[in-house]
């Protein structure tokens, strides 16, 4: 949590830095401690306490102090001072998909604008449009943005919404009575965004103790079911009206919102954001209908229904019952095979055809995270990534990976720090020398290359025929007409050494939407010319999405599932991009990171000349 904070903080900084006009060096350093800090796998006050913080990369003396000081008091002085210089309204013009700290400057120097209201009240009056870097073309795609966050409103990112789960399960796991504690909705589907989290906990009653067990972290597999079965069976009142007040009065809740006897919810503070929580304790012998209803998706839980109905069967949140008698209940797996079909994973529940497929005894085995063999779309120090080349392999060989791909900037991407032609030659053969002395894991020297206006790639082939690999991607003008997009995409993928095209819409969940790309054309044509399509697992991106990961999946291309991690912690997001590709219905085989190397190696030069 703390991790979270911290890396907030430091981000907000640089930001009202960069609007104030202050030093580009400092700015940028402070954006990098933001980012290492936010793909840290352990707390920062843990490695402040062994003193391996002060030897991470990326973190200098000056911002080691800010966050012993923030460790200490709880805040950073200096990000007080800076936010006591604006408005207080003035940074969430941020939020607003495509507009940045310069953009912020220019209008609040110029118009004097520090809200989003402002803002849009500006744009409608014709003022913005007439301000230096702006135009038409920009306010108008400013107010798309503000009408993208005004619908976004209300819903988080799936990432955000683990850390929720995490905070309230760890808290109510160790109480007297809770047996099991799991998620449900679309939280345990991983879906891209949720509304609200829900936990489920099966009661047994309250015993005495004097050893308490406490689970690492919930799995993210759970159910909520109502207050009482029809059939006279319930939870031990007094167990369950005690859990839930433990939940509505713990030290986290920021608001009340229900609180019954076997069900609570609450507005839980974060470090990121307020989330709301639904909390409700069950009996365990409707705990797996429960976890099946409350898991949904609403769509497919109705045509369960149907299928019950013309069985002659009843199903609900208690079970699934012929007249008075109680045919399955505790077990969810017996829910889906007393009405005929396969289990259903919690992934695929979205009406999409698995209730069909699930009859015909037809569901794919979907890929699972222990199918990835590596990862090649990560970044290090050479361009915006915080390790070296070889921290980042050990720290990928750590993970049981046999390979990892080295894919850093091209010059276009200023911002990232884009390698030139020269630094990206001397990088392989870096590469070269790393792999000859390191055991147990290969290297394979590639690049993120920017996919410039007209299509062409930002490295000339002669180079590009030097590595491994190539990551194309679009990083300008998002924003261009489809057909524009479009094209520029299926020009890239003519290239023989593109080997992946990187993030295809280029969307930030909940900040920028994704480019209004032809994705049957662009599935169509990465199928005619071996091309595979990246599902990047950064939770803020999850591009490709599930269902176009479904298009390529039958279409026969190939999806591969990388991190675009810019640390060593960034390795860690993998089980986004897998169950990403799983909604999608992808298998082991659809994916090219479930290949062994040499596998690995035949598809890459299949497509090169």
């Amino acid at each position: 949590m703390a991790n979270a904070t911290l890396s907030a903080i430091f981000s907000q900084m640089a930001d009202v830095m960069e609007i104030l006009g202050e030093d580009r060096f400092r700015v940028n350093s402070y954006r990098t401690v933001a980012r290492v800090i936010q793909e840290m796998p352990t707390d920062v006050e843990v490695l402040l306490e062994t003193g391996r913080l002060a030897e991470t990369p990326g973190i200098g003396k000056s911002s080691l102090a800010k966050i012993e000081e923030f460790v200490k008091t709880g805040e950073i002085n200096a990000h007080r001072e800076l936010l006591a210089k604006i408005p207080t309204t003035l940074p969430d013009l941020l939020t607003i998909p495509g507009v940045g700290p310069k953009s912020v400057k220019t209008l609040y120097d110029n118009l004097h604008i520090s809200s989003i209201a402002e803002l849009k009240k500006a744009i409608n009056d014709g003022v913005v449009e007439t301000l230096p870097g702006f135009g038409e073309k920009k306010a108008a795609a400013i107010l798309r943005g503000i009408e993208f966050l005004e619908k976004a409103t209300g819903r988080i990112r799936l990432d955000q919404a683990m850390i929720a789960a995490h905070i309230v399960t760890d808290y109510l796991r160790p109480l007297p009575g809770v047996d099991r504690i799991e998620t449900a909705g679309s939280l345990r589907r991983w879906a891209e965004t949720i509304g609200d989290v829900d936990l489920l906990i099966c009661s047994a009653p309250a015993r005495a103790s004097n050893h308490v067990s406490r689970a690492s972290s919930p799995r993210f597999e759970g159910e909520t079911p109502s207050t009482r079965t029809p059939h006279g069976a319930t939870a031990n009142e007094q167990t369950a009206e005690q859990i839930i007040e433990s939940f509505t009065t713990a030290p986290f809740v920021e608001r009340v919102l229900a609180a019954g006897g076997t069900k609570g919810s609450a507005v839980i503070r974060t470090e990121t954001t307020p989330v709301q929580v639904d909390v409700r304790v069950v009996p365990a012998e409707s705990f797996g209908a429960a976890m099946q209803y409350f898991t949904g998706s609403k769509a497919h839980n109705v045509r369960l229904r149907e299928i019950a109905i013309k069985a002659g069967l009843k199903l609900n949140e208690y079970g699934l019952f012929k007249d008075d008698d109680t045919i399955a209940g505790a077990v969810e797996q017996e829910i889906y095979e007393k009405l005929g079909l396969d289990f259903i994973h919690p992934l695929l529940r979205e009406d999409r055809g698995e209730i069909d497929a699930a009859k015909r005894h037809a569901l794919p085995k979907l890929v699972q995270l222990k199918d990835i063999r590596g990862d090649f779309h990560t970044h290090t120090v050479a361009s915006d990534g915080s390790n070296t080349i070889e921290e980042m392999a050990l720290a990928a060989k750590e993970q049981g990976y046999e390979f990892l791909g080295i894919a850093d900037h091209s010059k276009s991407s200023a911002i990232a720090n884009g390698q030139s032609p020269q630094r990206l030659a001397q990088q392989i053969k870096e590469i070269h020398r790393i792999n000859a002395k390191l055991k147990g894991i290969t290297i394979l020297a590639g690049a993120e290359v920017d996919i410039l206006a007209g299509g062409n790639l930002d490295f000339d082939d002669k180079l590009l025929a030097d590595l491994d690999f190539v990551v194309a991607s679009i990083h300008s003008a998002l924003g261009s007409a489809r057909e524009r997009v479009t094209t520029r995409t299926l020009k890239a993928m003519d290239n023989p050494y593109v080997t992946c095209i990187g993030h295809p819409t280029g969307r930030v969940i909940g900040y920028r939407e994704a480019m209004d790309l032809d994705m049957p054309a662009v599935i169509e044509h990465a199928a005619q010319t071996g091309t595979a399509l990246e599902v990047n697992a950064d939770p803020s991106r999850l591009d490709l999405k599930d269902v176009h990961c479904r298009m390529a999946v039958e279409a026969g291309v190939k999806l591969a599932i990388n991190t675009d991690a810019h640390s060593t912690g960034g390795l860690g997001l993998m089980p986004f991009g897998v169950a990403t590709a799983a909604r999608g219905w992808a298998a082991k085989t659809d994916v090219l990171n479930t290949s062994s190397l040499s596998k690995l190696k035949a598809f890459l030069k299949a497509k090169r000349p």
